[in-house]
């Protein structure tokens, strides 16, 4: 599991924490989804799981693993992967399928190897036949979904999605959240930024966050329950009959 206790964090010397003592336990195979208004920390968390950002105090430990440690944050990269709200920010190669190949090339596989991770991946997410396509020429939606296929060939244990359908049309959307749902079910692990509380009403355990502190966590109906807060701090969609 990834195990986070006491996690303090800041930007700037002399700015005020952006994280206040967080804790929290995202188990494995779970569908865990993190809530909250804008600038309550969700991004900032979920780059501690994969050593893009150090605690300032407390830990993060990922299967045992410490992000600290230098020595062990390659491997801990490589098991928490990420999907960046911006997926132009996370491609770099000059077609689809050299994009995809980039992170298992850097982890020096067998090129057969390499090339199956390619080819399943881009399956995976509904993009066979792309592969020799410029990513500039893409839509929006197929950004995304390539985002998700080049962190998929680094054979994950946990992904971290940053707010992975915003932006996106209805159709993409949904297309989006059915690669979630399926890898879910697979057995992957999910961590989940949403905005909509439509997009999380499947998932196993809710986080709500505000002012970088966890003012409530459990099951979707759980937290959702809490409606008038929710909606106080301007988030949207949620499910019907939720009370106050």
């Amino acid at each position: 599991m990834i195990r986070v206790e006491n996690l303090v964090y800041r930007y700037d010397a002399g700015a005020p924490d952006c994280l206040q003592g967080i804790s929290l336990d995202i188990e494995d195979g779970a569908h865990t989804a993190l809530i909250g208004p804008n600038g309550c920390g969700k991004t900032t968390l979920i780059k501690h799981l994969n050593a893009l950002l150090f605690p300032r105090a407390g830990t993060v430990c990922v299967d045992g693993m410490m992000t600290t440690d230098v020595s062990s944050v390659r491997e801990i990269r490589r098991r928490v992967g990420m999907v960046f709200q911006n997926p132009d920010s996370q491609i770099v190669g000059m077609t689809v399928e050299e994009d995809v190949a980039f992170g298992p090339g850097n982890l020096a596989l067998p090129s057969a190897e390499i090339r199956r991770r390619v080819d399943e991946c881009l399956a995976m997410v509904g993009m066979t036949g792309f592969e020799k396509r410029a990513p500039h020429s893409l839509s929006g939606g197929e950004k995304r979904l390539l985002s998700i296929a080049g962190v998929l060939a680094m054979n994950p244990r946990y992904i971290a999605f940053d707010e992975p359908t915003a932006y996106l049309d209805p159709a993409g959307k949904q297309r989006v959240l059915e690669i979630i749902r399926r890898l879910n079910r697979a057995g992957m692990a999910i961590i989940h930024i949403a905005h909509d509380m439509r997009d999380v009403a499947e998932a196993d355990r809710v986080v709500f966050l505000d002012r970088g502190q966890v003012l409530r966590t459990g099951t979707p109906a759980e937290v959702f329950e809490k409606a008038d807060l929710l909606i106080a701090v301007g988030l949207d969609g949620l499910p019907g009959g939720c009370g106050s």
